[in-house]
């Protein structure tokens, strides 16, 4: 999977073992979430940067049947999602402690999804 060098993460920022692990075993598709990988990846990361500046935001999935994009929140370390190409100050659309429980609630997503 083409994640982000670490020449492109941000300082002190390294992928947590549970993501890599994740993306390594093919779990890159569960509808309606997507792993972002290469151009795409890169694409959405400098978006966030020039749509929401005064945060610190390493998006990692997109949800194919809206905007809404997980990161890692640098501020808290904590997983987020947020609703991408919305003003700044409103595009928090959820919060989680870890990937392992953004992943927990993606599963869910997949579940209920059609």
């Amino acid at each position: 999977m083409d994640m982000l060098s670490p020449a492109e993460l941000p300082d002190g920022f390294s992928y947590p073992d549970i993501f890599i692990r994740a993306a390594e075993s093919g779990l890159a598709s569960l509808e309606p979430w997507w792993l972002l990988e290469g151009e795409n990846l890169r694409t959405r990361h400098l978006g966030l940067q020039e749509r929401f500046p005064d945060r610190l935001l390493v998006p990692f999935a997109r949800r194919e049947d809206n905007d809404d994009v997980a990161c890692w929140d640098l501020e808290n370390g904590k997983v987020c999602v947020v609703h991408d190409f919305s003003s700044p100050g409103r595009e928090q659309r959820g919060s989680f402690e870890s990937f392992a429980d953004w992943l927990r609630a993606a599963l869910e997503d997949f579940i209920e999804f059609e």
